[in-house]
């Protein structure tokens, strides 16, 4: 068996957001997961399948929303979002919804420097609170409009919004967003397979 090589350490110097692309495009680091916060690089550790499967039922049902009304696109796989030049700070939400682009050949090869209207982060065991805080805060700073949190092992979502208080929700909940004019569902759908009995439909908006 021929020995892999290992990998590079991650750089310690402060990075900008350009040195930082070229630093993530090395060969060497393509099979490999950072974010860069105040221009510090950060590996970030690869996702469990519950992970996984949170993620792509959220974009699932987003992308749906998106291809009803027209309008926006979703991100997965942690596509890099500049939320701030100085110092530099580029992070890979684990889902997001965009509206700078109606048409695939408008979007830009790059990474979003447009805030999404919606980030999502689902928590992994890895995760300290302190760190999720800190980039919860990140977004609303940067001027994304709400920010989804969601738990896989409590099966809760928390939505943050700028100058509000969080709101936690439960499984059997209705999630709606004012950002996202007619969506609706439940939080449990982002928490089940085939096999699980499907949560109820929302409740009609009241008239």
């Amino acid at each position: 068996m021929t020995p892999t090589t290992p990998a590079a350490a991650v750089p310690t110097k402060l990075m900008t957001v350009d040195e930082y692309w070229e630093f993530v495009d090395r060969p060497e680091n393509h099979d490999r997961m950072f974010e860069l916060r105040r221009g510090r690089v950060v590996e970030m550790p690869r996702p469990k399948k519950p992970h996984g499967i949170v993620c792509t039922r959220i974009g699932t049902q987003l992308q749906n929303y998106a291809d009803r009304v027209g309008r926006g696109y979703v991100l997965s796989n942690d596509t890099g979002v500049v939320l701030e030049e100085e110092p530099g700070t580029v992070v890979g939400p684990d889902v997001a919804y965009c509206v700078d682009a109606n048409e695939y050949d408008e979007v830009e090869p790059r990474w979003v420097e447009t805030p999404p209207v919606l980030a999502v982060e689902v928590l992994s065991p890895t995760n300290k609170t302190t760190e999720m805080n800190e980039k919860v805060a990140d977004y609303l700073r940067a001027g994304v409009r709400v920010v989804w949190l969601a738990d896989p092992e409590t099966k809760t979502l928390t939505v943050y919004r700028p100058d509000r208080s969080l709101v936690v929700l439960k499984p059997g909940d209705d999630l709606t967003a004012d950002e996202l004019p007619g969506f609706a569902c439940k939080v449990g759908d982002f928490f089940r397979l085939p096999g699980d009995k499907p949560a109820a439909p929302p409740a009609p908006p009241a008239a």
